[in-house]
């Protein structure tokens, strides 16, 4: 088994609502496994292809918008079906990371 599939074959922690400060260090250690913490914690754009990109250009391309994605998937698949209802809309991972952070003091 690869270590691709095999980090993917862990699940994430799943956020109710309660317990915000131990799924947010879970969360961050599992998104960080995955190579998807950067698109949490950085705002950024992927750059349109220029005209006639080069392969490197092409991947690199490919990989920040799958980072960009996944990240947003993995937040999704780790939340109650309560609080998906409120950051479904959202469009960022970031986003919905921020959104997510307002549980912290409502212990």
């Amino acid at each position: 088994m690869s270590s691709e599939a095999s980090s993917n074959a862990i699940a994430p922690p799943v956020f109710d609502g309660t317990n915000y400060q131990v799924w947010a260090v879970q969360m961050e250690a599992y998104l960080d496994a995955n190579d998807q913490l950067e698109a949490i914690e950085n705002t950024y754009e992927v750059p349109p292809l220029p005209d006639n990109p080069t392969m490197a250009q092409i991947t690199t391309h490919k990989e920040m918008r799958q980072r960009k994605s996944k990240a947003k998937a993995s937040l999704f698949a780790a939340v109650s079906s309560s609080i998906f209802t409120r950051v479904m809309t959202l469009k960022t991972a970031k986003g919905i990371w921020d959104f997510l952070k307002e549980y912290e003091g409502n212990e």
